[in-house]
């Protein structure tokens, strides 16, 4: 059986073309930690996440220092194992955030190597709901460039409510009463009044759902809003780990996740997480990278939608990529290399690396 032969990891910085605010942020580039994982088979699996705006370094560091020693000459497809060894050797200094995001892009890595071992795409390797697509929704507001979507999002919250109100009416109106308009408030409100000022202007254009309203750690103001409004309370896009979320689902706090598999300790704890919520009768539909989340919402019985970026302006982790998803008809079809059917394009990753003379440090 092949073990695991070494790591290496890259942290890449992409520029955003223009800069981007949401609700409560401005963003001007994008941090982006890489992995790849080779075995001693020859076969190589890539992980990555987003790891913010700065600092893209500390997701690096605890790869490097933390957790690559712990899967070198390991058997690849040991992945619950190594997932418990990797999460309990960073007790001190993760469970959440960075250290988190690093064990999310290791453990992406190794689900990949397995799949390409098997020579099966990802989403058949974990036991396929699907024959070769998934429903996709067309995310912040890129409607015009893709017209065959079923459903779009936009962003809410930066501005005052009648504003506010102005805009969801205007999108409406353009993309008619058939089409699911979900509303994404990036944490925008500290509390439930102010949230239920917007949202009661906001019920007449049936928004889909309303996302992160509040803050991340404030399940209970989203209980509580829960209860109050007609929208649908979607949140946990940045969601770690299964405690947290099941801390969410008992109180009611969102009848949709949005856990992201490259935050919330990987596809081996996306995969509990959404069993979980299934138990619940909560549906799963991932935010961002509809690179992996593709290959889960296909695997996934409780998974609906995938979020989608039709050009690489504000996801530009496309940049670093050799193979994009193709849409069609509201659907993404879903690749059919083995893995995640796609492999990082060096060229770029050469362009945009913190560190220009050698952008990939290898642990062995």
């Amino acid at each position: 059986m092949p073990k695991i032969q070494s790591v290496a990891v890259c942290v890449a910085r992409v520029p955003l073309d223009v800069v981007t605010s949401f609700a409560t942020r401005t963003v001007s580039a994008r941090d982006y930690c890489l992995v790849k994982v080779r075995s001693t088979g020859g076969v190589e699996g890539i992980g990555f996440c987003y790891v913010g705006s700065a600092g893209g370094r500390i997701a690096q560091v605890a790869v490097e220092e933390l957790l690559a020693k712990k899967l070198i000459g390991q058997d690849s497809l040991r992945t619950e194992g190594l997932w418990q060894e990797m999460y309990q050797e960073s007790l001190l200094q993760g469970r959440a955030g960075s250290v988190m995001r690093a064990i999310s892009i290791l453990d992406t890595a190794l689900w990949d190597l397995n799949a390409r071992s098997a020579k099966l795409p990802l989403y058949q390797y974990l036991g396929a709901c699907v024959a070769d697509r998934v429903p996709a929704y067309a995310s912040g507001g890129y409607y015009l460039a893709g017209k065959s979507f079923k459903a779009v999002k936009m962003k809410v919250g930066r501005l005052s409510p009648a504003e506010e109100e102005a805009r969801v009416r205007a999108a409406r109106e353009a993309i008619g009463p058939n089409i699911h308009l979900m509303l994404d408030a990036n944490n925008a409100w500290n509390d439930v009044p102010t949230a239920l000022a917007y949202l009661e202007r906001f019920e007449p254009y049936s928004p889909y759902w309303i996302e992160e309203p509040f803050g991340p750690d404030d399940i209970d103001s989203h209980a509580k809003l829960a209860q109050l409004t007609r929208i649908v309370v979607a949140t946990g896009e940045i969601a770690y780990g299964r405690w947290y979320h099941k801390e969410l689902l008992d109180k009611r706090g969102a009848e949709i996740l949005q856990t992201d598999a490259c935050v919330c300790g990987g596809i081996t704890e996306w995969k509990r997480i959404a069993a979980t919520a299934a138990s619940y009768g909560v549906t799963v539909s991932p935010h961002w990278f509809h690179d992996v989340h593709a290959h889960l919402v296909a695997a996934t019985p409780n998974a609906r939608y995938v979020e989608f970026f039709p050009d690489d302006q504000v996801l530009n982790f496309r940049r670093l990529i050799d193979n994009q998803l193709k849409h069609r008809n509201g659907d993404l079809i879903l690749h059919q290399k083995p893995g995640l059917g796609f492999n990082f394009e060096e060229r770029a990753v050469r362009k945009y690396a913190l560190d220009k003379a050698r952008p990939w440090t290898v642990i062995r």
